[in-house]
């Protein structure tokens, strides 16, 4: 029953136009997909929850509530990179366009943990885009980057996923993550779909990627931007 109630909620939050619960009628949602990123993230480039959150929220296991919470993270940062982007004014055609609708999305990704997880639910860190969101061709080549990773870190941890009910629910937002994905690799050139298989990420190479991009910071600068560190 608590699974349960926990895929309505999820569900409930996700799920805008009633596509995962049309799957769910029809298949009854089988757990084939996977999805969900591993650990948490909190602070100015740090990405890490500790496992001493005994307390499950939403009657989530702690180990779920660490795993949501570090794909929260991941949606800050997307979210917030596709915002500034708009805010911006520097993107032009199809990929303002892109831009807008795929910002959008993330933002409802970032409402729908945070409605999931309550007051467990990591604070947005601050971010600092160095300038990549005012050029379209490095606007372009960080949204493939972060589509990309975040597609890889999603499938990496999904065995570690707990709650079924969760795991299905999140197959929604996995999905949507690929297409972005694909939307972006187009925009920029970039062939969209060339393996038959995907490789899932680790959290340490996860970790890793994001620190060296320095793109979550302590005090965002307001200066001159420098030299993008991550661009694919």
């Amino acid at each position: 029953m608590d699974e349960q109630r926990d895929f309505a909620r999820f569900l409930h939050a996700v799920d805008v136009d009633g596509a995962i619960a049309e799957a769910s009628h029809q298949r009854r949602l089988a757990l084939s997909r996977r999805g969900l990123l591993a650990a948490a993230a909190a602070g100015a480039g740090a990405l890490v929850l500790g496992r001493s959150e005994a307390r499950a929220a939403s009657g989530l296991s702690a180990n779920d509530i660490g795993i949501l919470n570090y794909a929260l993270v991941l949606e800050y940062l997307q979210a917030s990179f596709y915002t500034e982007a708009e805010r911006s004014g520097a993107l032009s055609g199809k990929t303002a366009q892109a831009a807008t609708v795929v910002g959008a999305t993330e933002r409802a990704h970032v409402k729908a943990f945070q409605k999931l997880l309550g007051s467990k639910a990591v604070k947005r860190p601050l971010f600092d885009f160095q300038g990549v969101t005012e050029a379209q061709q490095a606007f372009l080549k960080t949204a493939v980057a972060f589509e990309d990773l975040a597609v890889a870190a999603y499938k990496g941890q999904a065995p570690k996923l707990r709650s079924s009910a969760v795991l299905a629910a999140a197959v929604g937002i996995h999905s949507v993550e690929a297409r972005h994905a694909a939307w972006m690799r187009e925009l920029f050139g970039v062939t969209p779909a060339v393996n038959a298989f995907d490789k899932p990420a680790t959290k340490q190479n996860i970790n890793r990627i994001v620190a060296s991009t320095h793109f979550i910071v302590a005090h965002p600068k307001m200066k001159a931007r420098s030299k993008p560190q991550y661009t694919g």
